[in-house]
């Protein structure tokens, strides 16, 4: 997957398609990432009780995941949206950059 934490990314598809946001999580299992602003779901849960920890009820918002092929990496140097590859540096080791500008991410 090309998509780190703490990329900032567009959403491309979907509900939210526009909005961008900064990468919090990666669920590589899943293919999904979870985007802060983006997909906010609400959940209700119960109060509970047991050991060392409480949890108190009501209504939880947070963001769900989304699957990566909605979501595009954001370039910094010129604000496009674009395709991420990867390439060798000087020393040899590996580095992610944009396709669109040829800049480093």
């Amino acid at each position: 997957m090309r998509i780190k934490v703490d990329d900032t990314v567009e959403v491309i598809a979907g509900n939210y398609k526009g909005e961008r946001g900064k990468v919090t999580q990666v669920l590589r299992s899943k293919n999904r990432v979870v985007v802060e602003g983006i997909n906010m779901v609400k959940k209700h849960q119960k109060p509970q009780q047991g050991g060392l920890t409480q949890v108190q009820g009501g209504i939880i918002e947070f963001e769900a995941p989304i699957h990566v092929s909605n979501v595009m990496v954001v370039n910094s140097d010129n604000d496009k949206l674009t395709r991420v590859g990867y390439r060798r540096d000087e020393d040899g080791k590996q580095v992610r950059y944009a396709k669109n500008g040829g800049a480093e991410l």
